[in-house]
């Protein structure tokens, strides 16, 4: 690259890089759009819409409520991935929408729960169950009478999902906006039924009655065999998506009506996001001048791409209109990690290069070279797990996978473009001294990790049944296996009402203590109803005399009644559902990153080594939650799957030079030599990503409240886990496999070779083997000779 163009493109990354940091302050035009204060946060952050809801009639079954619960939770997703549907007493259910302040707004869009109907134009006898008036289509009869003649084609809970979108006309080819209908299994068969008899009755309708009123009367053009519909005609987007939201709402299994809504306050309060931004600010400016300190020129560079990867993820988390909770933060974080992690991967290639002997150019384009095989397999790894969990999940552990995702992307463009643009422009700009590139490394003999590895198994195999037997322990002792929070097994709400309006942060410092020791639980969440007195309090199941013990200690010291303390029962905000989609969404990530290691490195053996190593990570993870009695809630799942994206790519640095050393393996190198010197080669870049990665988080730790602590703690020892199964565990995994399985597989796997070259052999000592056939034997005779021969003239 040419001076001049080399100073213009420096010129061009700082303009860029000032440009988005302004971006970030104050937003892209004058209302202030795109800027960081107004990213969407969760209600743990910023707070939002509490609406409750109670069932008409008869209590309900529990089974019932379980399913409306789950339902309700997919519904209210459409506005938030952190959006949460809970079960309260017996009969009412709770929904918490974070990042809006018009629960009349949300309940209009939202639509008002009832019982849907698809409805059949006439019944067996041929009258009419519907006509058309004056003013629209009227029902004839009622929902019972329709009931017993059976002109109920389906109900709203064989109603998989409903979603607005454009449509073309197959006839003129224009489009138009019209409503896309998946049914469940059972709901196909009935409605292919329908429409069969709907067509053959001269294209009859059927009609759609949602709440008291019909909504749509469409008619029936085919016959809809797989479950799959369409509700078209002269409607505009709104209408459609109008329809579409009534009928996802209307597939519940109970009717319910509105009981109450109100505004709420953020659940840690406005020190945490204060806290946790200054904490990231702070942990990234260490991390920038550690890289600087340790890669000179190259780690300025690297400075710069990582402050550009910040205020782009900033940027994108308003433009995808991303919401923000401690979980996504946990994925911004491992993504800052990652980007650190590719930079420290390339620096370090350039480092041996020029250790090597080569040019400053030679080594900066070999670095980047052979650094690109692992960064894309280990991006690309964490990326899948992402893109699954996504997918599959729900709730928190989708926010999580989106930014994450979001954060990898970022990340590898970063790394792989503005780092080598930058560092490219400062040799173009004649910084040519080998020495500005990092100081050249000193000759490391390898550490004998192999040799230690009994040691190693035998640590991590006691590290990995501490929680199990812990649990066990626990459960015995009486005191729950593990110490859930209400997010996992429900608890009581306390709603008290005072005698003048209290801040989340008043309540935090002042009465949060004495409320722990009453209560028993260190993680009580805390929500300000806006414009009145009230503070719900969220605690851990109370018994009669917490109850007595909290209601004395309010009255003594802040003057509130009986009659001012509401206190009632409420279910889980992470459902059985809920956990079991994060479960199968884990599991299935897991499958497909081993699928896709089996598929790069082209033997099983690095994949199941590197999912074992990932497993053990998770265990030791675990037995930390269950010795420490550290509270699990949301931030259980998000630190959970911050170690699976990130203990991976660990790992994947490993493997591939692994993978690069076995081209190059000569026969007289053992197998062990090459797996140690290889973990040795790559011991300087997994310290130094899981350094940078740890600072960021023992800050977050420091300075954030209690419940970022409970976050961070758990999150530190993945970290330092990771490193050791890095470093002591996986090289010596995929040995014992190569080794001993490895050396069956190829025995079976190459019969026919082996048959040959044993004949051969056989063919070429037949003139000295004895008349009884006896070959093999002799053979085996000779190179036990030759071997011992062989140690004689060593030892002399």
């Amino acid at each position: 690259m040419k001076k001049g163009k080399s100073f213009l493109s420096l010129f061009l990354v700082i303009a860029v890089t000032v440009l988005f940091g302004v971006s970030c302050m104050y937003g892209v035009d004058l209302k202030g759009t795109g800027a960081a204060k107004n990213i969407n946060l969760g209600l743990d952050l910023e707070g939002g819409v509490s609406i409750t809801y109670q069932v008409k009639g008869d209590n309900p079954s529990q089974k019932d409520m379980d399913d409306t619960v789950y339902k309700l939770q997919k519904r209210v997703e459409q506005y938030s991935t952190e959006a949460q549907a809970y079960q309260v007493g017996d009969n009412r259910i709770s929904i918490e929408i974070p990042g809006v302040n018009d629960a009349n707004a949300i309940l209009e869009e939202l639509g008002q729960p009832g019982s849907l109907y698809f409805i059949k134009h006439k019944n067996s006898a041929g009258e009419e169950n519907y006509t058309l008036g004056s003013s629209g289509y009227v029902l004839n009869k009622t929902i019972d009478e329709l009931k017993e003649s059976d002109s109920i084609v389906l109900t709203g809970s064989e109603v998989k999902t409903a979603s607005a979108g454009q449509i073309s006309d197959s006839t003129t080819g224009s489009k138009e906006y019209g409503v896309d209908l998946e049914l469940t299994t059972e709901g196909a068969e009935k409605f292919k039924e329908a429409t069969q008899e709907a067509v053959n009755n001269s294209n009859d309708t059927i009609a759609i009655y949602y709440d008291g009123e019909l909504i749509s009367v469409p008619k029936v053009n085919t016959v809809i065999e797989n479950g799959k519909a369409q509700i078209t005609g002269s409607m505009t987007y709104e209408e459609a998506d109008n329809i579409a939201s009534t009928i996802r709402i209307g597939g519940l299994n109970v009717e319910l009506e509105e009981l109450s809504s109100e505004v709420v306050g953020a659940q840690l309060g406005q020190e945490a996001v204060s806290t946790s931004l200054i904490a990231g600010a702070i942990g990234l400016a260490l991390v920038c001048i550690f890289m600087c300190w340790v890669y000179l020129l190259p780690g300025l560079a690297a400075s710069m791409a990582l402050l550009l990867y910040t205020e782009i993820t900033l940027l994108l988390l308003n433009a995808f209109d991303i919401t923000l909770t401690l979980p996504g933060i946990a994925g911004i974080i491992l993504g800052i990690g990652m980007a650190v992690d590719a930079n420290v991967i390339i620096f370090a290639r350039v480092k041996e290069e020029l250790t090597a002997g080569k040019s400053v150019h030679a080594a900066l384009k070999s670095g980047f070279h052979k650094a690109m095989s692992a960064i894309i397999d280990g991006n690309v790894t964490t990326l899948i797990a992402a893109g699954v969990l996504w997918l599959r999940g729900s709730g928190s552990v989708k926010g999580f996978a989106q930014t994450l995702a979001l954060g990898i992307v970022i990340s590898m463009f970063t790394a792989l473009v503005i780092t080598r643009l930058i560092i490219f422009s400062f040799y173009g700009a004649g910084i040519h001294n080998v020495k500005a590139y990092g100081r050249h490394l000193k000759e490391r003999k390898p550490f004998d990790f192999l040799g230690k590895k009994k040691i190693f198994f035998v640590l991590s195999i006691i590290l990995c049944l501490c929680g199990p037997v812990m649990m066990g322990v626990n459960h015995a002792r009486g005191i729950g296996a593990m110490n859930y929070s209400l997010d996992f097994v429900g608890g009581t709400s306390t709603n008290v009402t005072f005698d003048k309006e209290y801040t989340l942060d008043e309540i935090d410092k002042n009465m949060i203590p004495s409320m722990e020791e009453i209560t028993g639980d260190k993680n009580i969440q805390v929500q300000t109803v806006k414009g009145t007195n009230q503070v719900v309090f969220k605690t851990q199941t109370l018994d009669l005399t917490k109850r007595e013990a909290l209601a004395s200690y309010l009255n003594e010291n802040y003057g509130v009644e009986t009659k001012d303390i509401a206190t009632e029962n409420i279910s889980s905000t992470v459902s059985s559902e809920m956990r079991v989609d994060a479960v199968i969404a884990v599991i299935i990530a897991t499958i497909c990153m081993l699928l896709y290691i089996w598929f790069r490195f082209k033997d099983i053996r690095f994949a199941t080594s590197a999912v074992i190593a990932l497993v053990h990570d998770v265990l030791v993870v675990l037995g930390f939650y269950v010795i420490a009695r550290v509270s699990v809630g949301n931030t259980f799942i998000a630190v959970m799957l911050t170690i699976v994206g990130y203990s991976i790519n660990g790992t994947i640095v490993i493997f591939d030079r692994i993978r690069e050393e076995l081209k190059t393996k000569s026969k007289a190198e053992d197998l062990k030599d090459l797996v140690n010197r290889c973990i040795t080669q790559t011991l300087t870049r997994t310290l130094y990503t899981n350094i940078t990665t740890f600072i960021m988080v023992v800050v977050l730790y420091i300075l954030g409240v209690s419940s970022i602590k409970e976050f961070a703690a758990p999150l530190m020892v993945g970290i330092v886990c990771g490193a050791y199964t890095s470093v002591c565990i996986t090289g010596a995994l995929w040995y014992v496999m190569k080794t001993k399985i490895g050396a069956k597989a190829a025995t079976v796997s190459n019969g026919t070779k082996a048959i040959a070259d044993t004949k051969k052999a056989e063919q070429v000592d037949s003139s000295e083997a004895p008349a009884d056939g006896n070959t093999a034997k002799s053979g085996k005779k000779k190179g036990k000779k030759k071997s011992f021969k062989d140690k004689k003239k060593k030892n002399k």
